[in-house]
């Protein structure tokens, strides 16, 4: 890792959903980022003066259809790619952003560690970034933070790991109603699994911190169980964006499993519900010395998400070209 250049790094948004618009409002706050435009492929959003879409005062450009509009004649962009969570679905964006010479640092989950479920799109991505002579990186709250980074940097202050359990608690009534729809509330138990069953369903990503996880502690998974079931209101629940009634779906209980020739080594909990109780995140590391982390309230999700973006952007212009984890982003500012 190089040093990272004097001066703001010039960024570009790619995605303006809820968590993209959470992105250039962060970018607008930082001092080490500037950012000169902002990518979306709705129609009803292509054109528009940015500051309009946003919702406040901001740099006087339009949204943009493509990256290469966006950038323009400026040198030494990071993308900041907020659309989908789902690999295959946004392997053309980041092409697109690598063959332009652009590193990119996204939100896509299955980017975390793409090389568990998808070795071929991977090294796609690798020989692209090399070829191209630029880093990408997925990062965020989760992955790529509370239950993988934190966790291995935790882990470099213990002798030989005998296991990890790391475990986060969000009451969903804090956060906005499309995650509370993602975990299934007020869904029947029926209508939850027939959605769990679709992939429609659940958090994407926990296995990948799984595997983030077991790397940074030195340890040698060779398998991983996931398991995905209901929460289930015990009464009618309010303050969320709607009324959870008693005996319905509040939310999630997700869990993964990192085994070592049998034997459990990794796991990681994570409920996300209406009403859940004590929001935290915790993480036991088993070792000498053994090790407890506990954050109260736990990681606010979608503004971290969109700071640990921009906080990767001025180190990603002084990363090594290729497919990066975000255990090879440095610890620091």
């Amino acid at each position: 890792m190089a040093r990272a250049p004097d001066g703001p790094v010039p960024v570009v948004v790619m995605g303006l959903g809820f968590i993209g618009q959470e992105i250039a409002r962060a970018a607008l706050s930082s001092p080490e980022v500037e950012l000169i435009g902002a990518v979306d492929s709705q129609p009803s959003l292509v054109g528009r003066p940015f500051s309009d879409v946003l919702g406040q005062a901001g740099p006087r450009f339009k949204v943009s259809d493509s990256l290469e509009k966006a950038v323009g004649r400026r040198k030494g962009v990071v993308v900041l790619h907020a659309t989908s969570s789902r690999l295959s679905q946004v392997m053309d964006q980041l092409l697109d952003a690598l063959k332009l010479g652009l590193p990119v640092a996204s939100t896509c989950e299955e980017l975390a560690f793409p090389h568990l479920k998808y070795p071929e799109l991977a090294d796609k991505l690798e020989r692209a970034a090399q070829k191209a002579g630029v880093a990408i990186v997925g990062t965020g709250v989760n992955p790529g933070f509370v239950l993988d980074r934190l966790i291995a940097t935790a882990g470099q202050v213990c002798g030989p790991v005998r296991k990890v359990t790391a475990s986060r608690v969000v009451d969903a009534r804090t956060r906005r109603e499309a995650l509370q729809r993602k975990v299934g509330a007020g869904l029947s138990e029926e209508e939850f699994f027939d959605l769990v069953d679709r992939e429609e369903l659940g958090h994407v990503g926990l296995v990948e911190s799984a595997a983030l996880a077991a790397l940074g502690l030195g340890l040698d998974c060779d398998d991983f169980e996931e398991e995905v079931t209901p929460v289930f209101a015990e009464e009618d629940i309010t303050g969320g964006a709607f009324v959870v009634k008693k005996g319905r779906v509040a939310g999630m209980f997700q869990s993964v499993v990192g085994l070592e020739e049998g034997q459990e080594r990794v796991r990681l909990e994570l409920t996300i519900a209406v009403g859940a109780d004590n929001p935290r995140d915790r993480i036991e590391i088993d070792a000498d010395p053994r090790l407890v982390l506990e954050i109260p309230g736990g990681v606010a999700g979608d503004r971290a998400t969109a700071n640990a973006l921009v906080n990767a952007a001025p180190r990603l212009t002084a990363a090594e070209a290729g497919l990066l984890t975000v255990l090879e982003l440095p610890s620091g500012r």
